[in-house]
């Protein structure tokens, strides 16, 4: 290792106060524009089927990122596609389940429920240890597990009722499944595709879900309202992205994956001041546990042998 090469991986490992500072900031902002989507889908529901507004977001986010490769120079080309193709599977399956929990739950409770993904990396990681026997199980991973699903059954049991179960089970699984297309994004990093390249494909992906959907379920006309709700789901998803990836970049990776958590935070006040969502103490604990959990498998996983810390944002997978 040359002592260029070196520098720049201390930089990386050891980030200036100042840069810590930024990615927090970024980060900070990225939650809440995170949630602010999460309100824009929400309300979008009353008019379009949670496939049209994957569709729309998939449209803008395309657009937005074919112009953000030119004005970087870039180029679109891949030559993984088939690990696209995956990421966007996954990707976009958990976002159409997303939208479509926030069609019927509290926004708060959709989106902690999505923000479980990181209980489901920890889980992967104990599983896999378990069956393959490579590595020395850590008890402390079920732990967080544990905790996760603890906090899972304080949040379903007092903040939805029985007519709402469906969609808190698929708010569950989207979790599950976003932690796949977490793990495939990473796969994707240490390939060298470049974030916009990344997101440029699973926004395609989001445009061929949602149009086989639009299949089934056919297009609403499009109001003044409609088109400035859905464009907003574009616009602030690929800021978000765009802010959260920056922010992973330059900062510290533990704090950014702790920050992220401020997503649900903002959708609790908007619930509570928009939507007239209730209030429950065990529903608050729920959460509380449920971001523990998440802070937790965090801290473990970047600890681990491989020094990893994945983004965990629910709300764009």
């Amino acid at each position: 290792m040359t002592d260029d090469s070196r520098a720049v991986a201390a930089a990386e490992a050891h980030p200036s106060h100042a840069a810590t500072t930024k990615a927090a900031w970024l980060i900070v902002l990225a939650s809440f524009l995170f949630a602010t989507m999460g309100v824009c889908v929400k309300l979008g529901s009353a008019q379009y089927h949670p496939g049209e507004i994957v569709f729309y977001r998939g449209l803008v986010g395309a657009a937005l990122m074919a112009l953000l490769a030119r004005q970087q120079r870039g180029s679109l080309a891949t030559r993984v596609p088939t690990m696209h193709l995956w990421r966007s599977v996954a990707g976009v399956t958990a976002q159409g389940m997303w939208f479509y929990t926030l069609a019927a739950l509290p926004i708060a409770t959709a989106m902690t429920l999505n923000y479980m993904s990181s209980v489901w990396m920890a889980l992967f990681m104990f599983g896999g240890a378990a069956m393959l026997g490579t590595a020395r199980l850590d008890f402390r991973l079920l732990g967080t597990v544990l905790l996760g699903f603890g906090g899972v059954a304080l949040v379903l049991r007092p903040t939805i009722d029985a007519a709402q179960l469906w969609y808190g089970l698929i708010g569950v699984f989207s979790g599950m499944i976003s932690a796949l297309a977490y793990l495939q994004v990473a796969a994707l990093g240490r390939a060298g595709e470049p974030e916009y390249r990344v997101v440029f494909y699973f926004s395609v992906g989001g445009m061929a879900l949602g149009a086989l959907t639009i299949v089934f379920t056919g297009l609403h006309a499009l109001t003044f309202g409609g088109i400035a709700l859905l464009l907003a789901v574009g616009l602030l998803a690929s800021a978000a992205q765009l802010m959260m990836t920056r922010a992973f970049s330059i900062g510290h990776k533990l704090v950014n994956a702790s920050l992220q958590y401020l997503g649900i935070v903002f959708s609790f006040a908007y619930g509570i001041v928009l939507f007239d969502d209730r209030l429950t103490w065990p529903g608050v604990a729920g959460i509380v546990l449920i971001i523990g959990a998440g802070l937790s498998a965090t801290m473990l996983r970047g600890s681990g042998p491989a020094k990893e810390t994945l983004a965990t944002t629910s709300s764009d997978t």
